[in-house]
């Protein structure tokens, strides 16, 4: 299904995005509860192009991240990933924040660049890489990523609730989704830039309304969280905050309750499905993370701020607020500059 328009995109994602030179090599790593499709695809891509395709499969992990290590063949994925140029992650269980991706991504100055994939499907990449303009989205998540980053001090509202500010670490670096994957870089799926602020200074009630992954998924009712210097203290609601409660308490980690990064949602053509890469990219949303830090958050961490494992919450139609100044509205991009608000508009939002 969409092999004509999947394809398409996947070169665009290989040439354009990873920029794959001919005679290179890129890692496609998946699980058996992914999309096969997605990967033959990619890896037609990169034949195409000149290029050399590892596909690995793997039986899917139990848990994501490092709460998945017990079931990942760590050394093989280590030494088969980091002989390659590029690496591509579709597992749906992601070894993304594992001890396995930990090893490989270690020295900034030997390791595939890296894009994270995790469980999109064609359907997704055709809609938020096939046909998005990426020079433009490229220019829009610049610009307002730059904006944020020079931020003291940051407000977030939305309409479910949440009432939450928090101050920038000053020089803490920003993983900013721009579009483009660069040697020895590492990425997210486009639309996206996220960041872990000063977290001591982080207070307020967050209320996640959207999805939550894992354990989840699509939410019938809100979650709220009490934050206090950074770490949840409470988690109420109805049925699906108890049921996220006790998957907290099930890991007998006091780590997994740091709030571990926020993110904005910029994804053009981003749909809430479910699936955590597309939902934390749904315009204007703002994405929470809870649990384990990756180093790639905390610049002057290296080494991150561990935990048994991290999960995603999404806040939808947020309003933000950058030193007073409104960036946000409810979702609807009104600042801080007269050209963010005219690339939002080029990009039909």
């Amino acid at each position: 299904m969409y092999e004509y328009e999947l394809l398409n995109a996947c070169v665009k994602l290989l040439r354009d995005m990873f920029q794959l030179q001919p005679g290179e090599s890129i890692a496609i790593t998946c699980d058996s509860g992914g999309d096969g499709q997605i990967v033959e695809a990619t890896a037609q891509a990169a034949v195409i192009l000149g290029a050399k395709p590892l596909v690995l499969k793997m039986a899917a992990a139990r848990d994501c991240g490092k709460a998945g290590d017990i079931d990942m063949p760590m050394e093989a994925l280590v030494n088969g990933i980091k002989g390659c140029d590029a690496w591509v992650e579709y597992n749906t269980k992601y070894i993304f924040y594992s001890t396995t991706y930990d090893r490989i991504v270690a020295d900034p100055h030997n390791r595939p660049r890296y894009m994270n994939q995790n469980g999109v499907t064609p359907e997704m990449l055709i809609r938020n890489i096939g046909r998005v303009d990426n020079i433009l989205l490229n220019k829009f998540i610049m610009a307002i990523s730059e904006a944020t980053y020079q931020a003291k001090h940051i407000r977030v509202t939305s309409p479910g609730g949440t009432e939450i500010e928090f101050d920038n670490e000053p020089g803490r670096e920003f993983v900013v989704a721009d579009g483009f994957v660069r040697p020895g870089e590492v990425k997210m799926f486009p639309g996206q830039i996220s960041w872990s602020p000063n977290f001591e200074s982080i207070n307020g009630l967050i209320v996640v309304d959207g999805t939550i992954n894992p354990p989840l998924g699509m939410l019938k009712s809100p979650i709220r969280f009490r934050v206090e210097e950074g770490w949840v203290k409470d988690v109420t609601g109805g049925a699906d905050a108890k049921a996220f409660a006790d998957w907290l308490q099930s890991y007998q980690d006091p780590n997994m309750y740091r709030v571990a990064h926020l993110a904005y949602g910029f994804g053009p053509n981003a749909q809430l499905n479910g699936d955590v890469v597309e939902d934390e990219r749904v315009w204007g949303c703002t994405e929470w993370g809870f649990g384990n830090v990756g180093g790639i958050l905390t610049s002057d961490i290296p080494e991150g701020l561990p935990a048994a494992s991290h999960s995603d919450g999404i806040c939808l139609n947020s309003s933000v607020w950058l030193d007073g100044l409104q960036v946000l509205d409810e979702g609807v991009v009104v600042g801080p500059t007269a050209e963010i608000v005219a690339y939002a508009r080029a990009l039909g939002k």
